[in-house]
C-alpha cells in the first residue's frame, strides 16, 4: 500500500479534493489488488492501494472499472503509427499523428525510434523530434543503427550501414541533450567499443542488436556496455537488446550465436532484453521461455511499430524502403523480411498475457516498469504509485482498452 500525498516527497493529507476516484481491480508495483483504489489529484497520483485502506477524499468524480486498471503503457521502440511515421514524417507535427495514434490505444509513454539513414538525415531528424522530447510529448528518441551489421540488417537500408563513428554519436547527443535514450549497435561493427562508450558519455544507452556476432562477441558487447554504463549519472545501469532473436543470427546446436549470450545476461540481472510479442515476430512459445528464462524484471515488452500500426493493409514507407502490409503483417516489398510491427503495446501485453500465458503483473511490469527504469524515469512513470505522474489505462476483461488518461487527463479513444 502506498500513502496518501499531494506531491511528490510531499506531506500527506485527506482533506483536499481529489479529481479523480477509479475503483475496481488493478495491477500495483505489489501485484494484483482486486478491491483497489486509485486517486488521481491533478496531475499526480495521491493514493494507490487496497479501498479499505484509502484516506478520506472528497473526489469530483469516481470512476469505477468493471475490468483492469493498469499503469499508462511505455514503449521505448517505435516507429509510428495512424500512417505517419517518425523516419519519414515532414514535420513535428506529422509526427504527433502517430504520438496520438498509440497514446489512445494506453501507451502514455512513447519512444520515437529511427532507421539506418546518412549522418546528414540523422541529423535532421535529430532536430526535428528533440522539440517533442522537450515538451514531453515524446519520452526521447531511439536511433536503430546505422552501425549494424548488413548481414541482418531486416528492413535497414543497406546502403546507409556504416563502421561506428563515436564522433557522430557524440554530435547527435550533443545536438539535444538527453534526447537521445537508445542506439541500436551490433557489437562486431568497426569501433563499436567506442560508440558504446560515446553512447553512455552522452546519456543513452547501447542497444545491442541487427547483429551476426558470435556469442563471445556479444558478451564482450555487453561487459563493454556494462562498463561504459558503471559511471554515476548513467540512463541506465544495463544495456538493452534491441527485439531479442529478430536481427540475428540464430541459435544452432553447433553455433549459439547472440541470442543465448544476450539470454544468460538477462538470467544474471545484467542486460534487459526487449521483445516483439506480437505472434508474427516471436512465437508464444518463444515469449513464455525467455519469460521463464529471465532474471524478474529484465525483459521489455515493444512494438517496433511502424506507420501502418492502427490502419488497414496497403502500401507504406519505413525509411527509404517499401513496406507491404497483408493480414497486419508488414514485410519488405523487395525481399520480404519483416519490416516492424503492426500492433500497438497493449496488444503485444494482450498476447503475452492470453497466448504466452505469462502472469498479468509480471507482463504489466514488462511493458511499463521496466521500460520507464530503462529511460531513467522510474520517478516519474511506470507504475500506479503515489507521486508518479496520472498515467491510467482502463481495460476490459479482454484486455482491450476502454480509457486512457495521461497526466490526469482523459483521452478521447
Amino acid at each position: 500500500m502506498t500513502a496518501p500525498t499531494d506531491v511528490p516527497g510531499g506531506p500527506a493529507r485527506t482533506d483536499a479534493p481529489s479529481d479523480l476516484a477509479i475503483t475496481g481491480t488493478a495491477v500495483l508495483p505489489e501485484g494484483v489488488v482486486e478491491d483497489a483504489l486509485i486517486l488521481l489529484r491533478g496531475d499526480r497520483i495521491a493514493y494507490a492501494g487496497p479501498a479499505a485502506d484509502a484516506p478520506a477524499h472528497n473526489a469530483a468524480e469516481t470512476l469505477r472499472c468493471t475490468g483492469t486498471i493498469l499503469p499508462g503503457l511505455v514503449d521505448i521502440h517505435d516507429h509510428g503509427g495512424g500512417g505517419a511515421s517518425f523516419p519519414d514524417c515532414a514535420d513535428a507535427q506529422e509526427a504527433l499523428v502517430a504520438v496520438r495514434e498509440h497514446r489512445a490505444h494506453g501507451t502514455t509513454t512513447l519512444v520515437a525510434s529511427l532507421v539506418t539513414a546518412s549522418a546528414e538525415e540523422l541529423r535532421r531528424r535529430v532536430a526535428m523530434l528533440a522539440p517533442l522530447v522537450e515538451a514531453g510529448e515524446l519520452a526521447a528518441l531511439h536511433l536503430e543503427g546505422p552501425f549494424i551489421s548488413p548481414a541482418r540488417k531486416g528492413a535497414q537500408n543497406p546502403a546507409h550501414i556504416v563502421g561506428g563513428d563515436a564522433a557522430l554519436v557524440a554530435e547527435l547527443c550533443a545536438m539535444a541533450p538527453g534526447a537521445i535514450a537508445t542506439m541500436t549497435v551490433a557489437p562486431e561493427a568497426e569501433d563499436a567499443d567506442a560508440v558504446i562508450a560515446a553512447l553512455a558519455a552522452g546519456g543513452a544507452i547501447p542497444s545491442l542488436g541487427h547483429t551476426d556476432c558470435s556469442g563471445t562477441q556479444m558478451e564482450e558487447g555487453i561487459a563493454a556496455s556494462r562498463a561504459a554504463l558503471a559511471s554515476p549519472g548513467a540512463r541506465s545501469s544495463r544495456p538493452t537488446a534491441t527485439h531479442l532473436f529478430n536481427g540475428m543470427r540464430p541459435i544452432h546446436h553447433r553455433d549459439a550465436g547472440p541470442a543465448f549470450a544476450c539470454l544468460d545476461a538477462a538470467a544474471r540481472g545484467e542486460m534487459i532484453v526487449e521483445l516483439i510479442a506480437d505472434g508474427a515476430h516471436l512465437s508464444a512459445e518463444t515469449v513464455r521461455y525467455v519469460f521463464d528464462i529471465a532474471e524478474p524484471e529484465h525483459v521489455v515488452l515493444v512494438t517496433d511499430a511502424m506507420a501502418a500500426t492502427g490502419m488497414a493493409d496497403g502500401r507504406y514507407r519505413l525509411g527509404a524502403l517499401d513496406v507491404v502490409v497483408d493480414g497486419g503483417v508488414a514485410t519488405l516489398a523487395e525481399g520480404g523480411a519483416i519490416a516492424g510491427g503492426t500492433a500497438h503495446l497493449l496488444d503485444v501485453l494482450r498476447f503475452t498475457v492470453q497466448e504466452a500465458g505469462v502472469d498479468l503483473a509480471v507482463a504489466v511490469a514488462a511493458a511499463t516498469a521496466v521500460p520507464a527504469r530503462v529511460l531513467g524515469h522510474e520517478a516519474e512513470i511506470g507504475a500506479l504509485q503515489v507521486g508518479k505522474r496520472a498515467d491510467v489505462l482502463l481495460v476490459d476483461e479482454d484486455l482491450r482498452v476502454e480509457s486512457v488518461i495521461r497526466g490526469g487527463e482523459p483521452l478521447d479513444v
